[in-house]
């Protein structure tokens, strides 16, 4: 997904994991028992495992997360009209910080001089080292991130719009047919922003869908993928929904690809603590004012 080096290649290098879809899954349940114990109202720290109790993760299932929350809120009733839906989500994702979309409405697209102006008198965007956003290209020109999530998109909306039908489904296919276009050396806001199209217009994008893997979760996949024996990480995913059944028969819902591929990433973090090759400090520590 990113052509540039991956700074987590080497996060678990050294690291003996025995079972690493034993580890997964253990990392699954424990993690989600810490979201159910925490909104019970019990106090900190919700688990006993040091890690846990020290750094910062997502949730287990992407919908319980702040972020998600307030993108589905954001395009709430948005499914009947698809160019503005992907206008929404491309706009949540070029920003994608959860506090900007709960203070602005989807509306305000339509007007993007005051959009602008709003966003101007508070700090709007996402962190640009956690979340690098580059410029991307249309038709020759190039525009900043802020032009591309506040005007071009609302100009090009139809033609994405025909670009993700035209991929018939596929999040792989209508990432890589955007970012043609787009020329981004990192794609990962595309993928996001069609990703969660599945939330609302599983018709246009199949929840179902092989996704292409994030620097964050190679490492992690080909310790799966080695250990299944299987050729790529699309694979990998699949057969990790099937033990799902085996390893996790109770969990609330299914597994789909895009979830083995985001919690790949969070095992890597998980396990690179555990490797002491990511360390408690900075955005990674855990602090109770914060939500997590």
């Amino acid at each position: 997904m990113n052509k540039l080096q991956n700074p987590y290649a080497k996060a678990l290098d050294g690291l003996v994991i025995k079972d690493p879809v034993s580890a997964f899954f253990d990392f699954c349940r424990e993690r989600e028992k810490i979201r159910l114990v925490r909104e019970s109202g019990a106090p900190y720290p919700w688990t006993d495992d040091p890690i846990f109790q020290q750094g910062r993760f997502l949730n287990i299932f992407r919908e319980d997360d702040r972020g998600s929350k307030a993108i589905l809120s954001f395009a709430k009733d948005l499914e009947k009209d698809l160019p503005m839906l992907i206008n929404t989500l491309f706009f949540a994702r070029w920003c994608n910080k959860s506090e900007t979309l709960n203070l602005i409405s989807s509306d305000m697209l339509l007007q993007p001089e005051k959009l602008i102006q709003t966003l101007q008198t508070f700090d709007s965007w996402c962190n640009i080292n956690a979340y690098p956003v580059e410029s991307i290209y249309w038709d020759g020109i190039q525009y900043s991130r802020l032009d591309a999530a506040t005007m071009l998109f609302g100009n090009i909306k139809e033609s994405l719009a025909k670009i993700i039908i035209e991929s018939e489904g596929d999040v792989i296919k209508a990432t890589n047919s955007i970012n043609t276009l787009f020329k981004m050396q990192n794609d990962f806001p595309i993928f996001m922003a069609i990703i969660d199209l599945a939330w609302f217009r599983p018709d246009i994008i199949k929840p179902s869908s092989d996704v292409p893997t994030g620097i964050g979760a190679v490492a992690y996949l080909d310790r799966l993928q080695k250990h299944l024996g299987l050729e790529n990480h699309q694979a990998t995913c699949k057969k990790m929904i099937e033990l799902q059944k085996e390893y996790w028969p109770d969990a609330k819902r299914i597994f789909e690809p895009i979830d083995i591929e985001y919690l790949s990433c969070e095992c890597r973090k998980y396990y690179s603590y555990v490797n002491g090759t990511k360390l408690f400090e900075g955005k990674n520590l855990f602090q109770l004012s914060k939500i997590s």
